[in-house]
C-alpha cells in the first residue's frame, strides 16, 4: 500500500514539473466577474404605495458597497436631517430621519454608487421608489447647469422644483422634487408629479434647499416646466471589447421631457453697503474697503489732523476700494489718523441711508519701532564698514541718491497694435513729456516719431506711449531724468535707450468675424487657451468684429457678451428683479494663428445649444468618466492570445 502511495506522488509531481516547464510565467487566474450587483428584493417592495415605513432595506446577490454617498446618493424630496445610508453585507439600509409627506412618491437615487465588493462592478442608473399614497409619480424632467459667465459645467449644484409659483416660495420653502449635477453639470430630477413647476439651481450652502442668502449661486428660468413623456426607441451598443461592436439592439423606453433644460447660474451682487475694512498697509497710504460699488466717494474729515487737501485719491471704478496718499510727509510720521467718516450705507430697511462712523488709521509700526529700525539699519551697516576697513578693503561712503521708480515695459520686439506702458510706485504729480524721446530709422537714419501720451483708464499709476507703429521698422526709446515727479518730491532717473524692432505683416494672421444677428450691445473677446483675454472690442456698425495683428503659432478662442446695460463689463443677474444675467456665448471652434493667413466666419450664436459651445479643451472642469462594468475579459482572452467565444 505505501509503495503505490510512493508511485502515485512521483507520477504526479513528474507531471506537475512538465506542465510547468511547458508554461513558465505567471499562472492565469482566470475569468474575472464582470457581472454587476443584481438587485434581488427590498421591504418595502420597489414602487409600493402607501408606505409608512422609513427604515428601507434592499438586497442583493452579493456583497455590495456604496461609493461617495453624500455626493452621489439624492433623496426626494429633500431631507432636512441627512438621512442613514449604509452598506451590510449583501444589503443596503436607508433610514430617513425626516417625517414622511402624505401623498408623496420618495426617491432615493443611487446613480452609479452601488458597486460590487471584489470587482467594482457598478449597477448603474439605480433608483429605488415608493409612495406614501395611492400613486407612484414618475415623470422625470433632466437638462444642465452652467456659469452664466464662462459657461463652465457646474458640478455639485442643487436643481430643485417648486409647484408652487410663487416668487416667495424660492427663498421660503424648500425645494418639493431635487437632483444634484455630476461633473457635466448634468442633472436629472425623478419621481415628478404631472403639473407645472417652476425650476431653480442653488448651490445650497447651510443645506435648507430654499434660497436665504447672497453668498448662494443660483439659478432661475423664466419658462415654466411641464413634465411630459412619450414611448421611443434607442440603440444600445453592447461591445467585445474596447475596439470591436458585438451587437446593437434597439430598445423600446418612455423618453420623459424636457430632457434639455439649460440653467445658467450666477451669484447676486451683494448691494448691502457698508464699510467692510480699512488699513493701513504702508506709512504713507491707508485703504478704505467697502462692500458694494457707490456712486460718490466718501467724506473724510480729520478729528487730529487737518484733512483739507491731505490726500491723493486713487479709486477703482466701482468706488469699493479706495486708496488715499498722504501728501504730508510729516503727516505720514503720525502713528493714528483719527477721523470722522460720512458714507452712504445700507440700513435695516434695505435703504441706502447717510452714515458717520469714526475709525483710527494707525501704523503697523510706531515711530519708536520704526526709529529702532532705522537705527538697527545704520548699525549693521556701520559694522560692515568697519570690518571692510579691518581686512584693508576701502569703505564706500557714496551717498545713495533716491529716485522715483519707473517701470518700463517696451520689449525689444514690439507686437503690432501694442504700445510702451510706464507705471510708478506712488502718484506722479508731474510729467514733462519734451523728456520723452521715441524715434524711428529712416534711411538709415533716426528721425523723431509722434506720439501720445496718455494715463491708463483702469491703472491709476500706469501710463501709455501710442505711436503709429509701423511693420519691419526700428525704433529707439528713451526718458530724460527729471522727465516725472512723484507725489513725495522724488524724480525719476535717465532711462537709456532702449531699441525696439516691429514684425512683418505677414507674420501675422487675421480673424474677420460676421455677427449678422447679434445687437449693437455686443462686446467679443479674443482668448488664450488658459483663459486669458487678449483683445476686447465692441461690434461695428456694419456686425463685424476683426482682430489684426495676431502673432502667429498660438491658438486662439472668441466669446462674447450682450452688455445690456452698456457698462462694458459682464453682469450677473438678480432673483429680486427677476433679472437674468447677461449672455455669454462662445464660438465652439478654436484657431491655430499661421502666418499671413486670415481666417473669416460668420457667428450666429444660438446655431450650437449653449452646453456644447465651450470647448472641452479650455473647460476646467473635466468630465469623470462614466463608471461602467470594466471590459477585462477580452483584454484577458487577447493577453492569452484567444478570442471571446
Amino acid at each position: 500500500m505505501k509503495r503505490r502511495k510512493y508511485t502515485f506522488n512521483l507520477v504526479f509531481l513528474a507531471i506537475v514539473l512538465i506542465y510547468s516547464c511547458a508554461s513558465p510565467g505567471t499562472p492565469d487566474g482566470g475569468p474575472f466577474d464582470e457581472t454587476p450587483p443584481r438587485f434581488l428584493g427590498s421591504s418595502p417592495r420597489p414602487g409600493e404605495t402607501t408606505n409608512k415605513s422609513k427604515k428601507i432595506t434592499m438586497n442583493f446577490d452579493e456583497i455590495v458597497k456604496i461609493e461617495r454617498a453624500a455626493e452621489k446618493v439624492i433623496i426626494s424630496p429633500p431631507q432636512l436631517e441627512q438621512a442613514d445610508i449604509k452598506a451590510n453585507g449583501r444589503r443596503i439600509q436607508v433610514e430617513l430621519f425626516d417625517t414622511l409627506k402624505p401623498n408623496t412618491t420618495y426617491t432615493i437615487d443611487f446613480s452609479d454608487a452601488i458597486v460590487d465588493n471584489n470587482e467594482g462592478n457598478p449597477l448603474g442608473n439605480f433608483a429605488f421608489m415608493f409612495s406614501t399614497g395611492d400613486v407612484i409619480d414618475t415623470m422625470e424632467v433632466s437638462g444642465t447647469v452652467l456659469n452664466a459667465e464662462d459657461l463652465e459645467p457646474i458640478k455639485g449644484i442643487s436643481v430643485g422644483l417648486h409647484a408652487n409659483l410663487d416668487d416667495s416660495a424660492f427663498v421660503k420653502m424648500p425645494f418639493e422634487r431635487i437632483s444634484r449635477t455630476d461633473s457635466r453639470g448634468r442633472f436629472t430630477i425623478r419621481g415628478i408629479a404631472p403639473g407645472k413647476y417652476h425650476i431653480f439651481a442653488l448651490m445650497d450652502g447651510n443645506q435648507n434647499f430654499q434660497y436665504d442668502s447672497k453668498t448662494e449661486m443660483i439659478a432661475f428660468s423664466d419658462s415654466l416646466i411641464v413634465p411630459s413623456s412619450k414611448p421611443d426607441v434607442r440603440q444600445d451598443t453592447i461591445w467585445a471589447d474596447s475596439l470591436i461592436i458585438d451587437t446593437i439592439k434597439t430598445v423600446n423606453y418612455t423618453h420623459y421631457y424636457p430632457d434639455d433644460i439649460i440653467l445658467r447660474a450666477f451669484k447676486t451682487e451683494d448691494d448691502r453697503q457698508y464699510l467692510k475694512n480699512s488699513e493701513r498697509d504702508k506709512l504713507n497710504h491707508f485703504i478704505l474697503v467697502f462692500n458694494a460699488k457707490a456712486d460718490t466717494l466718501p467724506e473724510i474729515t480729520g478729528l487730529n489732523f487737518d484733512s483739507r487737501d491731505a490726500f491723493v485719491v486713487e479709486k477703482t471704478s466701482r468706488n469699493d476700494s479706495i486708496c488715499y496718499w498722504i501728501k504730508d510727509s510729516l503727516l505720514c510720521e503720525q502713528d493714528t489718523l483719527m477721523m470722522q467718516l460720512k458714507y452712504l450705507a445700507t440700513d435695516t430697511l434695505n435703504q441706502l441711508s447717510l452714515t458717520t462712523d469714526t475709525i483710527y488709521i494707525t501704523n503697523k509700526q510706531d515711530k519708536a519701532q520704526r526709529q529702532k529700525a532705522a537705527e538697527q539699519a545704520k548699525q549693521k551697516e556701520e559694522k560692515e564698514r568697519k570690518k571692510k576697513s579691518k581686512r584693508g578693503e576701502k569703505a564706500d561712503f557714496i551717498t545713495v541718491i533716491p529716485f522715483l521708480n519707473a517701470k518700463v515695459d517696451a520689449p525689444s520686439t514690439l507686437e503690432l497694435g501694442s504700445n510702451i506702458s510706464i507705471s510708478f510706485d506712488e502718484p506722479v504729480v508731474a510729467i514733462d513729456t519734451s523728456a520723452i524721446h521715441l524715434q524711428v530709422m529712416v534711411d538709415s537714419l533716426w528721425q523723431d516719431l509722434p506720439y501720445i501720451f496718455e494715463a491708463d483708464t483702469a491703472e491709476y499709476r500706469k501710463y501709455w506711449v501710442i505711436a503709429p507703429w509701423e511693420p519691419e521698422k526700428e525704433y529707439q526709446f528713451s526718458i530724460d531724468s527729471l522727465a516725472f515727479k512723484g507725489l513725495y518730491g522724488l524724480y525719476t532717473k535717465k532711462i537709456k535707450e532702449t531699441s525696439l524692432k516691429t514684425k512683418a505683416v505677414a507674420d501675422y494672421g487675421t480673424i474677420f468675424l460676421n455677427l449678422p444677428q447679434s445687437p449693437e450691445y455686443t462686446i467679443v473677446e479674443l482668448m488664450e487657451g488658459d483663459g486669458k483675454i487678449v483683445r476686447r472690442q465692441p461690434i461695428s456698425n456694419e456686425k463685424t468684429a476683426d482682430f489684426y495683428f495676431l502673432p502667429a503659432g498660438k491658438k486662439y478662442y472668441l466669446r462674447l457678451f450682450y452688455d445690456k446695460n452698456k457698462n462694458g463689463v459682464w453682469d450677473a443677474g438678480s432673483y429680486e428683479q427677476h433679472q437674468q444675467p447677461e449672455e455669454v456665448y462662445y464660438y465652439p471652434k478654436s484657431w491655430e494663428m499661421k502666418a499671413n493667413f486670415e481666417f473669416e466666419e460668420t457667428w450666429i450664436v444660438d446655431a450650437v445649444p449653449w452646453d456644447r459651445q465651450k470647448l472641452d479643451e479650455i473647460k476646467k472642469q473635466k468630465p469623470e468618466e462614466t463608471k461602467k462594468v470594466a471590459n477585462r475579459n477580452a483584454e484577458r482572452l487577447k493577453r492569452l492570445g484567444r478570442n471571446r467565444q
